[in-house]
């Protein structure tokens, strides 16, 4: 029985486990663009293409060293060509995310030493200013003599020690490359919101930049996220105490990432389960809209959400 075996180096006609014609591809171009060549094949032998069975017979038949480099420089370059066509928008955002978290990392704990740091001229600073990033600004360009007018500190009561301009120098420097690194998490957050608006509209006009990166950051793909139940949607982040419940009948938890959705922060105490879960349905169709690239119905989504229990993005509490 005549066959046709399509392979990475060429097309090969057998009949009765003997080749009784080939051709040869020069590149994966070839490989690529065979349907012409596989055509002219199939209607000279009035055969088919081999069927996973008969693939087998092929194997013994072309177990020469002449096609042993061949085959091997061929499937080096499938492979690499498959690792370059495999990288999408679900690797950036992913990486955007792990970096953002880093930065947030590496941010917080320079901070913490810069705080020690700078107490040991001014230690009144720490107490008056929470936010870290407000402080290293503080930090990185004004005086001390500023600072103690801005803190209203009588400067001869103050606990910091007089030390030279130089020791200081260094500290400000410290506290400008804390500055740094939150202007650049500021960039990472701008480019994963317009990625984001651009690879799956629908799920980000519900979840938002932060939440929905955040489910990327567990989900790893959109097609992942897609094919996941509401239910595991609404659970994402909360699986330790998930297992726990699991494990010591404690109390099931309602909520993980989507617990800082707006909608589940507005709404009451009892009344939170209900709406994770109904957000959590919602993200559900989003997602598979995006995957399947459905018309944009996000805004809508949300906006039945919002009518829904009552509450917008921009009502207060």
């Amino acid at each position: 029985m005549t066959t046709l075996h399509k392979t990475l180096i060429g097309h090969f006609v057998t009949n009765n486990k003997e080749i009784i014609d080939s051709t040869n591809f020069k590149s994966l171009k070839d490989y690529n663009n065979s349907g012409k060549e596989q055509k002219k094949l199939l209607k000279k032998y009035k055969t088919k293409l081999a069927s996973s069975e008969q693939k087998k017979e092929l194997l013994p038949l072309i177990k020469d060293k002449k096609y042993f480099s061949n085959f091997r420089d061929q499937n080096i370059l499938l492979s690499k060509q498959q690792i370059k066509n495999s990288v999408n928008e679900d690797d950036l955002i992913v990486q955007t995310v792990n970096n953002i978290n880093e930065l947030d990392t590496t941010a917080n704990t320079l901070v913490k030493r810069l705080r020690e740091w700078f107490s040991l001229i001014l230690p009144e600073l720490d107490k008056g200013v929470f936010n870290h990033e407000k402080y290293a600004e503080l930090v990185a360009t004004k005086t001390k003599t500023q600072l103690v007018k801005e803190l209203k500190v009588n400067a001869k009561e103050s606990m910091g020690a007089d030390i030279d301009k130089v020791d200081i120098t260094q500290m400000k420097l410290l506290a400008e490359q804390i500055l740094n690194l939150y202007q650049l998490r500021d960039k990472h957050e701008e480019y994963l919101e317009k990625i984001m608006k651009e690879y799956c509209p629908n799920f980000h006009a519900i979840a938002g930049t932060n939440i929905g990166a955040k489910l990327f950051e567990h989900g790893r793909s959109l097609r992942r996220l897609a094919c996941l139940p509401a239910s595991t949607i609404q659970l994402l982040g909360a699986e330790k105490a998930l297992f726990r419940h699991i494990k010591t009948g404690s109390k099931s938890p309602k909520y993980g990432i989507l617990y800082t959705h707006y909608l589940v922060q507005k709404a009451k105490r009892k009344d939170r389960g209900m709406v994770a879960r109904s957000v959590a349905n919602n993200l559900s169709i989003a997602l598979r809209i995006d995957f399947f690239k459905g018309e944009f119905r996000g805004e809508k989504m949300r906006k039945d959400l919002e009518d829904k229990f009552g509450y917008k993005k921009d009502d207060k509490k």
